[in-house]
C-alpha cells in the first residue's frame, strides 16, 4: 500500500471509533484502538495471527490494518471495532468470565482441551455477531462472505465438514441466509442438525451465555477433529482473544463452579434446546423475540465444591494467555484456596506498655540534655534564669497500666518436602494448603512468619528470616524436593541462637509425618537434637505444635519413631496433633486458634536453666 492510502485508512478507522462505541451504549468508555499500520508494530502488540484482538490488562483493542488490507476488509471499519468493543462489553467482558468459560469448554472437550480458547472465542463471536447483525444492522455476513470466499475450494463438496463448515451453517440458520451463503461446503443430515442445534443454543442461552459455553463446546468437539489445514487457517484468523487474559489475575479460579460439569453436554439432550420433555413451567415457555426459549432463569445443580488439582488450574490461566511459569502459577493457587479459610491467629497476653508519671523536680545542669529544661518551673522559681542554679527539670516515674496488651506471635514454620510428600505444583498438597492458611492468617494479625522447606541436610529453601511478604513465604511453601528425610536442625539451631531468645514470642509449627523425629538426631556439629529442640521451644516463648501425618500401624522405623515422637511430646512440651489423611491437616489450621484459649496463647516463662545445646 501506498502511504497515503495506509493515512487515508487510518483516519477511516479512528473516525469510525466513537460511532462503534455508540452502538453498544452512548455511555461506554474504553480507551481509542491501538491501530497499526503494519503487521511488525501489531507483533509489537502482541497480536500474532488474527487481525484484531482485545487486552483485558488495559482494556485496549489492538487492529492490524495490513491485515486488515490485504484481506480486503478496509470498509469494515464499523463492524469490526464493534465487534471487538463487545468482546470488552458483551461476551467475554471480563477477564474471570473470560477463564471461567475456557474451565467450561475444558470440561466439555475430553483429550482436545488445547482447543479451549479458540472455540470459545468462535462462541463469543457468535453471541456479538448475532445482536450486531440483527439489533444493529451491521454487516457481520459481509465479512463472512469474503473470508467464506477465501475458504472455498474445488473439492469442497467432497471433503468433511469441520469446525469452519459448521461455523458458518450455524450463522446461515441463525440470520435465515440461503444454504451456501457462507457455508460453501455441502453438509450431511447430521451436520445439518448440529446447525440447527447450534443456532437454537446461542438463542436459548443468550442471556446466560456461560451455561450454554460446554453445550457448544461438546457440540464442535467431532468437528475438531475433521478440520483441515485451510479451514484450521481461517478459524485461526478469527482469534481476538487468544491473548486477551495477559497480564491479569483471575479470581475464584480453584473451585469447579456449579454447573460446570453438568453442562458439558451435547445440544441434543438439552431439552430447553431441542423442545423435548421440557418441563412445563412459565420460565421453560418463556420466549424470547425470535420464538425461542430462554435459560436465565433455570436453576443451576451444586458443584459441591469440589476443588481442581493445580496442573489444571495453570493450564486454564495459560489457555487464556497469561505467561507464568508452573511456581508462579501455584504461589497462586494456594494463596486463592487459602483465602477463604483465615482464621483468628492466636495472639498472647503481654503487659501494656507503662505510661509516664510526672514526680518531683530537680536541678537540671549545664551537662544535662537541653529538652530536658522545665522552662515554665524554672520561671516560677526564680524569674531570673542562671543555668545551673535556678533551671529545674521534671522527673517522671512509671504508672503501670491496668490493661494487658494482646501481642500477635510470630510463626516458625517448617514443612517436610520429601519424597513422600506431593508436589504442590502439580496435585493439592494439604500440608502446603495448611501452611500457606495459617501463615497468612499471622501476617494478617500483624505477626512477621518464617518458613522453612526441607528435605535433606542440604536440601533446603527458606525465606529470609522472619518477613511479611505474602509473595516471599507462598513462593518457598510451593516448593519441592522430592529428597531423603533429614530435618535440618541447624536450621533450628540458628535461628534460636541467642540465649536472650527472640524480641517477640514464636510459635513453632512442624508439618511432617513420622519422619521429624531426624530433628531429635545429632546436627553436624555433634549438638544432639533433643538439646537444640528443647532449647528452641523455650526461646520462642509460645509453644510448638507438631502437625503430623502418623501411619494407623505401628511397625519397624514407624514404631521407633513415635516413641521418639511420645517422648518429645511428654519431657519438652509439644502438642502433638496427629492425623492419618493429609485432607485433615485443613481441619488442623482451622482449629488452630481454637486449640490456644479461643486465639490466646499464654506467656512461656523463660527458664535460664535450660539445656545449651553443646557448641
Amino acid at each position: 500500500m501506498s502511504s497515503a492510502h495506509d493515512d487515508a485508512l487510518l483516519e477511516r478507522w479512528q473516525a469510525a471509533w466513537p460511532e462503534a462505541l455508540a452502538i453498544w451504549s452512548r455511555y461506554t468508555r474504553l480507551q481509542p484502538a491501538l491501530l497499526c499500520s503494519s503487521v511488525q508494530a501489531a507483533r509489537a502488540e502482541g497480536l500474532n495471527g488474527s487481525f484484531a484482538m482485545i487486552r483485558f490488562a488495559d482494556q485496549r483493542v489492538v487492529i492490524d490494518l495490513a491485515t486488515i488490507a490485504r484481506l480486503g476488509l478496509d470498509d469494515y471499519a464499523l463492524e469490526v471495532l464493534a465487534h471487538e468493543i463487545g468482546h470488552h462489553v458483551l461476551a467475554p467482558a471480563n477477564a474471570t468470565d473470560h477463564l471461567r468459560l475456557l474451565a467450561r469448554m475444558r470440561q466439555a472437550l475430553p483429550t482436545l482441551t488445547q482447543h479451549a480458547p479458540l472455540l470459545a472465542n468462535l462462541y463469543t463471536d457468535l453471541l456479538i455477531n448475532d445482536r450486531l447483525q440483527r439489533q444493529s444492522a451491521l454487516r457481520l455476513a459481509d465479512i463472512y462472505r469474503k473470508l467464506a470466499d477465501t475458504a472455498a475450494k474445488k473439492d469442497a463438496g467432497r471433503s468433511p465438514a469441520g469446525v469452519w463448515a459448521l461455523y458458518m451453517r450455524i450463522y446461515e440458520q441463525l440470520w435465515q441466509l440461503e444454504a451456501g451463503s457462507l457455508c460453501r461446503q455441502t453438509l450431511d443430515a447430521r451436520a445439518e442438525t448440529d446447525a440447527w442445534l447450534g443456532a437454537r443454543l446461542l438463542r436459548v442461552y443468550a442471556r446466560d451465555w456461560l451455561e450454554g459455553a460446554g453445550r457448544f463446546a461438546a457440540l464442535m468437539l467431532p468437528y475438531l477433529l475433521q478440520e483441515d489445514a485451510q479451514q484450521a487457517a481461517l478459524t485461526r484468523l478469527l482469534h481476538d482473544t487468544e491473548s486477551a487474559g495477559r497480564d491479569c489475575t483471575g479470581a475464584g479460579l480453584g473451585e469447579i463452579e456449579p454447573g460446570e460439569i453438568s453442562g458439558a453436554i451435547h445440544p441434543a439432550e438439552d431439552p430447553l434446546i431441542t423442545g423435548e420433555d421440557a418441563p412445563d413451567t412459565d420460565d421453560a415457555q418463556e420466549l424470547d423475540g425470535d420464538g425461542l426459549g430462554s435459560a436465565e432463569s433455570q436453576p443451576t445443580q451444586l458443584s459441591g465444591g469440589q476443588m481442581r488439582e493445580p496442573f489444571e488450574y495453570g493450564e486454564i490461566l495459560r489457555a487464556a494467555g497469561v505467561v507464568l511459569d508452573a511456581h508462579e502459577i501455584a504461589i497462586r493457587y494456594y494463596h486463592e484456596r487459602a483465602l477463604p479459610h483465615l482464621l483468628p491467629y492466636p495472639r498472647q497476653r503481654m503487659p501494656a506498655a507503662s505510661e509516664p508519671l510526672p514526680e518531683g523536680l530537680n536541678r537540671w545542669e549545664c551537662a544535662d540534655p537541653l529538652d530536658e529544661l522545665d522552662w515554665l518551673q524554672s520561671v516560677l522559681q526564680s524569674p531570673t534564669i542562671v543555668p545551673g542554679l535556678s533551671t529545674v527539670k521534671r522527673d517522671y516515674g512509671e504508672q503501670p497500666s491496668e490493661l494487658p496488651t494482646l501481642v500477635p506471635i510470630d510463626l516458625d514454620i517448617y514443612v517436610d518436602s520429601s519424597g513422600s510428600m506431593p508436589d504442590p505444583r502439580q496435585q493439592m498438597s494439604w500440608l502446603t494448603l495448611a501452611g500457606a492458611i495459617i501463615a497468612l492468617s499471622a501476617l494478617r494479625a500483624g505477626a512477621s512468619v518464617q518458613v522453612t522447606l526441607w528435605s535433606g541436610k542440604d536440601e533446603v529453601r527458606r525465606t529470609a528470616g522472619f518477613v511479611r511478604d505474602t509473595q516471599a513465604i507462598l513462593a518457598v511453601l510451593t516448593d519441592f524436593f522430592g529428597g531423603a528425610t533429614a530435618f535440618p536442625i541447624h536450621c533450628l539451631r540458628d535461628t534460636y541462637a541467642d540465649p536472650q531468645g527472640r524480641a517477640r514470642p514464636t510459635h513453632l509449627l512442624m508439618i511432617s509425618d513420622e519422619g521429624i523425629d531426624t530433628l531429635f538426631a545429632q546436627d553436624e556439629q555433634g549438638n544432639e537434637g533433643w538439646d537444640i529442640a528443647a532449647c528452641a521451644l523455650a526461646r520462642a516463648g509460645a509453644g510448638g505444635t507438631l502437625a503430623l501425618n502418623l501411619p494407623e500401624q505401628h511397625f519397624g522405623y514407624a514404631a521407633e519413631a513415635l516413641k521418639t515422637i511420645d517422648k518429645a511430646v511428654q519431657t519438652q512440651g509439644w502438642a502433638l496433633h496427629a492425623i492419618s489423611d493429609w485432607a485433615a491437616l485443613l481441619s488442623f489450621a482451622q482449629d488452630f486458634s481454637r486449640r490456644h484459649r479461643h486465639g490466646l496463647i499464654p506467656p512461656t516463662p523463660m527458664d535460664p536453666t535450660r539445656m545449651e545445646p553443646a557448641r
